[in-house]
């Protein structure tokens, strides 16, 4: 990505990998930007939408049509910085009205780099995803601008997410902890394939010790920690990339195990399961989602465009014993969750921790407790 002096309104092109052309006027940094064009549904949270590092390498179009009026603060981001490749809003909002915002969404993608554009019918761009499918497409303004098939040639050479190998580009380098608040109860190592800050926040509240490690860290590193229990954290690209010996040796020993988007990916395969990549994904914080022990809808926050291929209908025998499809997105029947019948292992294709909200699948994290305190009691 590069970027030049930001100049007011000036004119910016979105050009997707198909060859159509959208016209609008720079927003953020100017310059340019390459990405997967992705559409989030959510009218809320953007903040918490542009820091979740599931989002590296995509440019993200909001189907909402007025972003901006909250403004920005130093309380909501779930990362230390900007993790979307681009941004795309139809009607950004000119002044932040919250009483919380600390300065302008404009004034944020600038000052780290953000190339977007606004103005455009994010209608039609949103409509052309969903028939068409995510594809690569490229943000340019300023002196990025040049001739359109010259711009389009150059969108096409963007690498494509399938195949895309992204954890440890979002995840912490060094391990560290988040300590439980109040008294401890049990200590999680959780893998960072991508983590947003509130889910350690979210297992703290539980008196949990939470010990981050890097994406890299192996199963001696995650024993190293004596876990009550392991998690899986979220992130970004193709699942089919990833390491799986790590989940392989929790599985065989027995460990609680909580998974959540990419790691309920990677559970999947470590069962056997295949992944694929969806048509054009889900993202935002409104998708409707049941869970089939209890038959409740939850609405829950959505980022991921890969997806397991397990059947819907039918208990699976597995090197780990027998497996089930827990939970289910109900636009579409993908595979919203896994668990386990014979291990204490469950996940979940979604982000529970409810941020930006909303709140219904926070009984996640306790069913995780219960797994620990059961495993406990077990061992005792």
């Amino acid at each position: 990505m590069t970027t030049s002096t930001r100049a007011a309104k000036a004119p910016a092109l979105l050009v997707l990998e198909d060859g159509r052309i959208f016209r609008g006027r720079a927003y953020g940094a100017v310059g340019e930007t390459f990405g997967e064009a992705v559409f989030s549904t959510g009218m809320t949270g953007y903040q918490e939408t542009l820091t979740d590092p599931s989002y590296h390498r995509q440019v993200v179009v909001m189907t909402a049509p007025h972003v901006g009026n909250t403004g920005v603060n130093d309380d909501d981001p779930e990362s230390a910085r900007i993790w979307v490749s681009g941004y795309v809003v139809r009607d950004p909002a000119r002044v932040p009205s919250s009483w919380r915002s600390q300065r302008s969404l404009d004034d944020e993608l600038t000052a780290q780099g953000v190339v977007g554009i606004s103005g455009i019918d994010t209608r039609a761009l949103t409509r052309h995803l969903r028939e068409r499918g995510a594809m690569r497409v490229g943000i340019f303004s300023g002196n990025a601008l040049a001739d359109e098939g010259v711009l389009l040639a150059r969108v096409r050479q963007a690498p494509e997410m399938t195949g895309a190998d992204l954890s440890a580009e979002v995840a912490t380098e060094q391990p560290y902890v988040v300590p439980a608040l109040g008294t401890r109860r049990f200590t999680v190592a959780a893998l960072d394939l991508g983590i947003k800050g509130m889910t350690p926040h979210r297992m703290a509240e539980r008196g949990i010790e939470v010990h981050v490690l890097p994406a890299s860290a192996t199963a001696e590193d995650v024993y190293a920690v004596n876990p009550d229990g392991v998690f899986l954290s979220n992130g970004p690209g193709d699942p089919a990339t990833a390491d799986l010996s790590v989940i392989q040796a929790v599985l065989e020993r027995g460990t609680p195990l909580f998974g959540i988007c990419f790691g309920n990916q990677l559970l999947g395969r470590a069962l056997g399961f295949g992944t694929y990549k969806l048509k054009y994904g889900h993202r935002g914080i409104n998708q409707p989602v049941q869970d089939r022990a209890t038959g409740k809808v939850e609405v829950t926050a959505h980022n991921h465009g890969f997806a397991v291929d397990a059947p819907l209908d039918a208990v699976s025998e597995t090197p780990y014993g027998r497996a089930e499809v827990s939970h289910v997105c109900l636009n579409d029947n993908v595979v919203e969750g896994l668990r386990l019948l014979d291990r204490p292992a469950f996940s979940v294709q979604y982000h529970p921790e409810a941020a930006a909200g909303p709140h219904d699948a926070a009984y996640l994290f306790d069913r995780f407790v219960q797994l620990m305190a059961e495993q406990g009691a077990q061992r005792a």
